[in-house]
Formats: C-alpha cells, sequence, structure tokens
C-alpha cells in the first residue's frame, strides 16, 4: 500500500481534508491566549483587574483566554492588549516563500 501523504507536509494534509483554514484560525487563537496569559502573568495582573482594565466582564475575559473558544474580534484583542501595555502588530506572509524556508 503507497501512502499518499509521503512528501506532503502537514499544511498540504490539512487543505486536503478542507479544515486548514480552520486549524490555523484555532492555533493563531491559541497562540493570543498564550500570550496575554503568560503577559498577565509576568506583570502579576489578575483576572479581574485584567477585566477592569478591558472595560469587559470576568465571563468576557475568560471567553478571551479559553484557548478552545475561537470567538473572538480584533476590537477584544486590541483591548486585551492595551490593558497589559502592549500594541498588535500584524503581518502577511508570501505563502510560497514560506513554504520553501
Amino acid at each position: 500500500m503507497i501512502n499518499q501523504h509521503i512528501g506532503s507536509d502537514f499544511d498540504d494534509f490539512l487543505r486536503e481534508e478542507g479544515i486548514f483554514e480552520e486549524v490555523e484560525a484555532a492555533a493563531i487563537k491559541k497562540v493570543l491566549a498564550c500570550m496575554i496569559v503568560q503577559t498577565m502573568a509576568e506583570t502579576h495582573i489578575t483576572k479581574s483587574e485584567m477585566a477592569r482594565r478591558m472595560g469587559t466582564s470576568r465571563t468576557q475575559l475568560d471567553r478571551l483566554l479559553d484557548p478552545a473558544n475561537p470567538s473572538i474580534t480584533l476590537s477584544t484583542v486590541a483591548k486585551a492588549a492595551r490593558a497589559i501595555g502592549k500594541k498588535i502588530s500584524i503581518s502577511f506572509e508570501d505563502i510560497h516563500s514560506a513554504k520553501m524556508a
């Protein structure tokens, strides 16, 4: 039996399965949540204080920090960044050059 995935990468597999964008978005959300939690810990900001700084509820903050919850807006991420003294930087990377690297 020949493995049709030999020589392909994981991104190719996800695209073939039709779930690449969904998996990529979930991964980005998990990284964002981890970065926020890490910075909160480093700066000794509690969830209550973070929610107050963001002008939101603890429940809303918990949704933002839940890596399994993919629903967040850029506005919410921007508020969280400001609350921890950071700013958001977004860049686009050429897909073709990223695969070759």
